[in-house]
C-alpha cells in the first residue's frame, strides 16, 4: 500500500501549535483566496522583533514562481522567509536566527 503525503493543512496546524509555545511569538495563518495577497507565505510571525515567514509544503509540494519571488523579497528586506515541511524545520530556523 502506497503512503500518502501529509496534507499541507495538517503541517500548518502542527506548526501553529508549536509556535504558540514559543516565548514572545505572535503568529497567524495567512489565508489565500480573493481577499489575500498572492504569493504570501502560509504562516507569518514575529518573534522577539524578528520577522519570519514560512511557506509550508508537504514532502511532494513545490513552491510557485510567485512564492519563490516573495520569499526572496522578504529575505532581501531583512526578514527570514523559508520553505518548510515540518515543525522541526521551523524550530531549527528559529534557533538559527536567535543564535
Amino acid at each position: 500500500m502506497e503512503k500518502r503525503p501529509i496534507k499541507e493543512s495538517v503541517i500548518v496546524r502542527r506548526i501553529l501549535t508549536y509556535l504558540k509555545t514559543v516565548p514572545h511569538c505572535f503568529c497567524w495563518k495567512e489565508h489565500g483566496g480573493m481577499y489575500g495577497t498572492a504569493g504570501v507565505p502560509d504562516i507569518i510571525c514575529c518573534i522577539d522583533g524578528r520577522f519570519f515567514a514560512f511557506e509550508v509544503k508537504n514532502e511532494t509540494g513545490v513552491p510557485t514562481a510567485l512564492q519563490e519571488a516573495t520569499i526572496r523579497r522578504i529575505n532581501a528586506a531583512g526578514g527570514v522567509a523559508v520553505i518548510v515541511r515540518s515543525v522541526e524545520e521551523v524550530a531549527g530556523e528559529i534557533r538559527r536566527c536567535q543564535g
